[in-house]
């Protein structure tokens, strides 16, 4: 079918077709990833994450394959900000199924070029606009296929054609660093296992092997194991209360009143008792504390016990506490232990479950001393610096495609503009 590039609207490009319900008994069964409301970012783009998959029977026109695109018309809060808004499927994830939350788009004309044009149409703030004055509903709002379809297309002219490009460099250079970060972070995670859970180098020595590590490191650890209290632990190592080894922040978060709230300090990510919010811009919730963080901050979520590792000044709640090692355990290490050692049992209230401070302090801890400490933070701690990195160049790069998106609208693109980031996004 001929597009008219003059008036084209939404429909014209795509038909839709809407996900369906599943059958619980078959969701975690090897199969493809259901891909939900939690799968898109409100406002647009791909979340990763976690997925559950579906073991079920799925119809083909309910899959969703990498470089499909999917949105949903309504939003599971007030604020409206999910409505309309649109997904493209990661190489990462290599099959989808469509939830009835969703809705895949199916290209009367399949055309990548057009396929990559229109997903990022869908991701201006001009169509986000569009999708708030359309909105419809109360308790949940929703924007009607109708209104989905009929959203106008500009033509893709040539600048429009080079932001998409630049766009998708932007993109790419994002998945790149997410992919990096994930590698860095499996290292640490094997080495901390490795170290501390499955005492691999004392095994090694037992069995005379060789541990695999610098020989002023692989001297640190005996060669023989002994019982303790938590089951066998290294000779010589012992069994300590974790609160003897960090340090708590919590006394140092400091109230915001409105008006503070108001002045919008900075786009600083939110912790609280749903997880981690990046970049929130707004605050507008009762109890919420400002804390001037330190780099290599832990944040141990009491609600959840989700624990991050985050860098600078940080918004949080009094669902979560703020922690750094102390001594010769390093925060890197710290953060690594809250990932292996289960919190469930230290964990109160059914309502709204709670880690406390108290209850945090006491859970055990296998030490195994200040110069094995001391070689696993050095070790890692180069690995933590380049997450860091990564994260800076992801948040620099995200706010390079936030500028250059109302242009793809506007179409508004001079060359040197361009040059300048291609240069940033190379």
């Amino acid at each position: 079918m001929a597009i008219d590039a003059g008036r084209a609207i939404v429909g014209d490009y795509v038909t839709l077709v809407r996900g369906t319900t599943y059958k619980g008994q078959l969701v975690g069964e090897p199969g493809p990833a259901l891909l939900g409301l939690g799968s898109i970012e409100p406002g647009g783009g791909f979340r990763v994450g976690n997925y559950k998959t579906y073991g079920g029977e799925c119809p083909e026109e309910l899959m969703l394959f990498p470089g499909d695109i999917y949105a949903s018309l309504k939003g599971a809060t007030k604020d409206g900000k999910m409505i309309g808004s649109a997904a493209r499927v990661p190489p990462s994830v290599p099959t989808g199924r469509l939830t009835q939350d969703t809705v895949k788009l199916v290209f009367r004309t399949p055309d990548p070029q057009d396929a990559t044009y229109l997903y990022w149409v869908l991701r201006t703030p001009q169509y986000r606009d569009y999708c708030a004055g359309h909105a419809m509903g109360s308790a949940v709002v929703a924007l009607s296929r109708r209104d989905f379809l009929s959203y106008p297309v500009p033509p893709p002219s040539a600048e429009r054609r080079q932001v998409v490009v630049l766009l998708d460099a932007i993109e790419e250079k994002i998945e790149l660093n997410r992919k990096m970060s994930e590698t860095l972070e499996a290292m640490a995670r094997a080495l901390f296992k490795s170290w501390f859970v499955d005492f691999d180098p004392v095994r090694a020595k037992m069995e005379g092997r060789d541990p695999g590590l610098p020989k002023e490191i692989a001297d640190l650890f005996p060669s023989r194991m002994v019982e303790s209290e938590l089951g066998e632990i290294p000779e010589g190592w012992g069994v300590a209360a974790i609160g003897e080894h960090m340090a708590n922040f919590d006394s140092r978060r400091v109230p915001v009143s409105g008006a503070e709230r108001a002045k919008r300090p900075g786009p600083y990510p939110y912790h609280g008792a749903a997880g981690v919010m990046d970049h929130v811009d707004e605050y507008l919730f009762d109890g919420i504390h400002l804390l001037v963080g330190e780099d290599g901050s832990v944040v141990q979520n009491t609600g959840m016990a989700v624990t991050q590792y985050v860098w600078g000044k940080i918004w949080v709640n009094n669902h979560a506490h703020v922690l750094q090692g102390a001594g010769a355990v390093s925060t890197e290490q710290l953060y690594l232990y809250f990932h292996f050692e289960p919190v469930a049992p230290y964990v109160t209230g059914a309502v709204q479950p709670k880690l406390s401070q108290g209850r945090m302090n006491v859970m055990p801890f296998v030490y195994g001393g200040d110069a094995v400490c001391r070689a696993f933070g050095r070790t890692v701690k180069p690995w933590f610096e380049r997450l860091r990195a990564a994260a800076d160049e992801v948040r620099t790069l995200s706010e390079l495609r936030d500028a250059l998106l109302p242009k793809l609208i506007s179409g508004e693109l001079r060359l040197k503009d361009a040059e300048k980031i291609a240069e940033r996004a190379a």
